[in-house]
């Protein structure tokens, strides 16, 4: 879904190619193409194309990059850090796994877009939609054939486990480690999102993802690696070349963490965008055991905690759905009144309700008997 507001992209591109010269002081006659913001961009930042053409050294060059810059309006996420994004793809980069070349961060420049911003190359792709969701139409729906879908669906997995192999100390990535002393990884992040919710819930109880983090933090698992996490890991954040994966992008929710956390994430979105708006899968995609068999093989961990990390996956979601619900009513996409509703009954809740045993929502949620399935 786009960001619902408009930005003014001639002014910026001249400020932008200004501003471009500066980096590139031995650049000849540059130029960039007018910018075009992309309609499947998130509300959770801003994403602006565009081509870049000099001369350098009597060469003429040519360049197709992004702009990713900070949200500037009615923010999802509490905080957000851009050169996390950054650092992280700049030090992935000498990794196996695949990430867009980084150019220029302007951590601390607001001249240009009003608010910080990085520069990253485009690559050419396709991604797999959200919007429509990928199993209801679109390329990957609509033109892929099943044996393309099983190979793009595995390509995720294996750059699942791409990342997970990466030792994240080595790579210097310590600036992801955000545990306090004496805190696991997975406590660090069970913290930083109930913070997230009281600061999104505004006072206001939410009792199916209050019934969520109360079995979250009654069934923590305690005998699990600690390693690199993707957070947002979904086959619509990998950019494919065919059915193989040229680029993993959106690293804003990266992390430390158990390897089960992306995996649950993986399958609960993907459960989600299917069961969760009451879809069939795409022809052809393996089921989900099927996925964590392939996974471990992958990656050597044996998948034990699946079941919790699917619902940890609908916890944090559907925080992140409250802010979005909100979001919809500040840009006036939707009354308050739908929204104020939509908050607790949404397409994430419903799905984190019938994993968890809960009552519908807005029936009432308790303390949980069982997960759904065990």
């Amino acid at each position: 879904m786009p960001t619902p507001w408009q930005r003014d992209l001639e002014a910026d591109g001249r400020k932008f190619e200004d501003w471009l010269r500066k980096q590139l002081p031995d650049a000849r006659k540059l130029r960039i193409s007018p910018l075009v913001s992309p309609t499947t961009s998130g509300f959770s930042n801003e994403t602006l194309l565009f081509d870049l053409d000099y001369e350098e050294g009597g060469e003429a060059r040519s360049e197709k990059l992004v702009a990713r810059i900070q949200p500037m309006g009615f923010q999802v996420f509490p905080s957000y850090d851009l050169g996390l994004q950054f650092h992280t793809m700049r030090c992935l980069a000498a990794t196996d796994v695949p990430v867009p070349e980084v150019r220029w961060l302007a951590a601390d420049d607001r001249d240009v877009f009003g608010a910080p911003f990085y520069v990253m190359s485009q690559l050419s792709g396709r991604v797999p939609s959200d919007n429509p969701p990928y199993h209801v139409s679109g390329w990957f729906a609509e033109e892929a054939t099943p044996a393309e879908r099983e190979a793009i669906w595995l390509g995720g997995i294996d750059a699942l486990a791409k990342i997970h192999a990466v030792d994240w100390r080595a790579a210097g990535m310590e600036f992801v480690d955000r545990r306090e002393p004496g805190q696991s990884a997975l406590q660090a992040e069970i913290a930083a999102y109930r913070r997230y919710y009281e600061w999104a819930a505004r006072g206001r109880p939410n009792p199916t993802i209050e019934a969520g983090f109360e079995f979250i933090e009654a069934n923590q698992p305690e005998d699990e690696p600690t390693g690199l996490q993707w957070g947002d890991a979904r086959i619509g954040n990998i950019i494919y070349d065919g059915s193989t994966p040229a680029a993993v992008i959106d690293w804003e929710m990266v992390t430390l963490g158990s390897p089960e956390a992306d995996l649950g994430w993986f399958i609960f979105l993907d459960r989600h965008h299917s069961e969760g708006i009451g879809q069939q899968r795409a022809q052809g995609l393996p089921g989900y055991d099927e996925t964590c068999s392939y996974y471990s093989d992958c990656s050597g961990h044996r998948v034990r905690y699946l079941d919790y990390y699917q619902a940890w996956a609908g916890v944090r979601f559907g925080v992140i759905m409250m802010r979005i619900a909100q979001q919809l009513v500040h840009y006036e996409v939707m009354p308050e009144e739908a929204g104020l509703a939509f908050e607790h009954d949404n397409t994430v809740t419903r799905l984190l309700s019938k994993l968890l045993e809960l009552p519908p929502p807005g029936e009432g949620a308790g303390t949980r008997g069982g997960f759904a399935g065990e």
